[in-house]
């Protein structure tokens, strides 16, 4: 009998919402979860889930163990995360999810930089622009880009990130170089699918906010094509500063609009409040942190970029 064993197989279902996940994310069989449940249940004498074909739901006596099972994994991990840290190297996997575009361009190299450092450390990433379900898919930190919305969630910002108008120099020539943001109605802009709001949000050279909608010419859940869709003349794009940046500085897009502000966004590393961060997720966060701390390079590359068009 092992009652730690127990005790995290009733957390970890109840936070992934079943026992398949449960099993996924401890590495075990489904039937063994159940198990461990079951187990826990008859020791203690009492039902602390309810079974039903399509969800699992908490006893009372269940909601209450729940609560005190948290810390005390916490507490236990922490302990072990402290003995450990002291007579051997970081080591283990990390679950993280990060966009595509932004994964690779920075995050990749900071990958490596950081496993020359702990060389022991393996990274099980997942490059996707979907927002994932942390706890159900067993992702120890999630990097997102933009307004965080999940109630709950642990977010550490990263870095800042410009929110900019851009266009090719052949389309503003043909369709004329916009003076105020009314002006972009006449434009069609290549529009990012996964944006809640589709019209554009601004303060303007005199400080007066608004927004503006203009019809869409092409509609895509992919950053850099609509990057590349732009290049080619197809429409106008506000896109975050690290998608552009090298399309600014090499003169293939221009920024649109240069007196105005259009809402800026930030980078974020995430996790769940009930999932113990371990040693090796918080090292590679505060990794992050020191990485990006000062100017970082996308925003470096729009500020030259500025100075050049």
């Amino acid at each position: 009998m092992n009652r730690y064993e127990e005790i995290e197989a009733f957390v970890r279902t109840i936070e992934a919402g079943s026992f398949t996940h449960a099993a996924k994310q401890l590495g075990v069989t489904k039937s063994a979860v159940s198990r461990r449940l079951s187990d826990l249940e008859t020791r203690l004498g009492t039902q602390l889930i309810m079974r039903t074909t399509r969800s699992l739901s908490l006893t009372e006596a269940g909601q209450a163990l729940f609560e005190r099972a948290i810390g005390l994994l916490a507490d236990w991990n922490e302990a072990e995360t402290v003995s450990m840290s002291q007579t051997t190297a970081l080591s283990g996997r990390i679950r993280m999810a990060a966009p595509l575009t932004f994964g690779v361009k920075y995050l990749g190299p900071a990958i490596i930089d950081f496993l020359a450092l702990h060389p022991d450390i393996v990274f099980d990433i997942d490059y996707n622009d979907r927002k994932i379900d942390l706890i159900s898919e067993g992702v120890d930190v999630a990097i997102r880009i933009g307004e965080l919305t999940d109630s709950g969630l642990i977010a550490r910002k990263l870095a800042p990130i410009t929110m900019l108008a851009c266009a090719a120099p052949a389309y503003l020539e043909k369709h004329g170089h916009p003076k105020t943001a009314q002006d972009l109605k006449h434009m069609k802009k290549l529009s990012y699918a996964n944006r809640s709001k589709q019209s554009w949000h601004y303060t303007d050279n005199q400080g007066k906010r608004g927004e503006v909608t203009i019809p869409s010419a092409l509609r895509s859940n992919n950053g850099d094509f609509l990057k590349n869709a732009a290049i080619a003349g197809l429409g106008i794009i506000l896109h975050p500063s690290f998608i552009v940046c090298d399309a600014l500085q090499d003169g293939s897009l221009k920024v649109i609009l240069k007196d105005h502000n259009f809402a800026s966004i930030s980078a974020y590393a995430i996790y769940p409040p009930t999932r113990h961060l371990s040693l090796r997720v918080r090292t590679w966060v505060d990794f992050l942190v020191e990485r990006f701390k000062d100017i970082p390079p996308w925003e470096m590359h729009i500020h030259l970029s500025k100075q050049k068009n």
